[in-house]
């Protein structure tokens, strides 16, 4: 076993040239591609990444990777799975190896890749939907989001583009189970993840730098787990064990990296 707990400690400030960290830069691509579970899927099957990024969405549109979407949709789609994934190429080529996901792991996987490549929806799902159901917040509308958005990132946005950001940050927490309902107002339920999906966070993070540390922060917040809970579902988590004791979280990895992990425990989909 290898036990993890100085490198829980993974904060802003901490050299990130060493491996991949998360993305800081402020941008708009939700507003074209949401979560998009199926196009992640045919992207990690297809790719191929010894091809330049420039030459990728040429292929991809003439192979058919996305069906008959328009080569302007491809291109914007290729653009976004290349800041999800290949930033993260460990992840991408055990993605690669698998083959199929189940979609209810999939979904997981695709929200926290979404998150890596955008400071946005990960202040949404990570930190404002996890405040919200502290709070005993059952429900969220998408004028709350709205002024959210705009309160957020004051100026910068019209009116119109706060309020398409809101729908399609409600709509992708939608797709992975955070939200319920597609009209207002929307439920606010506990997420249910897979424990498996807890477990990859585990072994993605620990080799991604972020604002936070291994154990508190937006993306197992966004998952509707904490420290004391993470000691809970220690049990269930495939390869990693979680020791608490007086609020400070002791990580053991029980694989040597996330590649063996996800050979060993992601399932494949029949």
């Amino acid at each position: 076993m290898t036990a993890l707990v100085a490198s829980q400690r993974t904060v802003a400030g901490e050299a990130r040239s060493n491996r991949p960290a998360e993305s800081t830069e402020v941008h708009t691509r939700i507003l074209r591609c949401m979560l998009a579970a199926d196009d992640c899927l045919a992207y990690w099957r297809r790719v191929d990444t010894t091809v330049p990024v420039a030459e990728r969405a040429r292929i991809a549109f003439e192979e058919r990777w996305f069906g008959t979407k328009s080569e302007a949709r491809v291109r914007t789609i290729m653009t976004d799975m290349v800041q999800r994934f290949d930033v993260y190429p460990e992840a991408l080529a055990l993605f690669h190896k698998l083959g199929r996901i189940p979609a209810s792991i999939r979904m997981v996987l695709c929200h926290l890749h979404t998150q890596l490549a955008d400071p946005v929806y990960r202040a949404f799902s990570g930190e404002l939907l996890p405040r919200l159901r502290d709070e005993g917040r059952t429900t969220i509308d998408r004028a709350s989001v709205t002024r959210w958005v705009d309160a957020s990132h004051p100026g910068r946005w019209s009116a119109v583009t706060c309020t398409k950001f809101a729908s399609n940050l409600l709509a992708t927490a939608l797709d992975v189970g955070l939200v319920g309902g597609r009209r207002d107002p929307r439920g606010l339920p506990h997420p249910s993840v897979p424990a498996v999906g807890v477990a990859y966070a585990l072994y993605l993070l620990r080799g991604t730098a972020i604002d936070g540390t291994l154990t508190e922060n937006p993306y197992l917040r966004s998952l509707g787990l904490a420290t004391e809970s993470l000691g809970r579902l220690s049990a269930s988590l495939a390869g990693v064990r979680v020791a608490e004791l007086g609020g400070v979280a002791e990580v053991s990895f029980q694989e040597p990296s996330l590649t063996a992990w996800g050979l060993r425990h992601l399932p494949e989909a029949s």
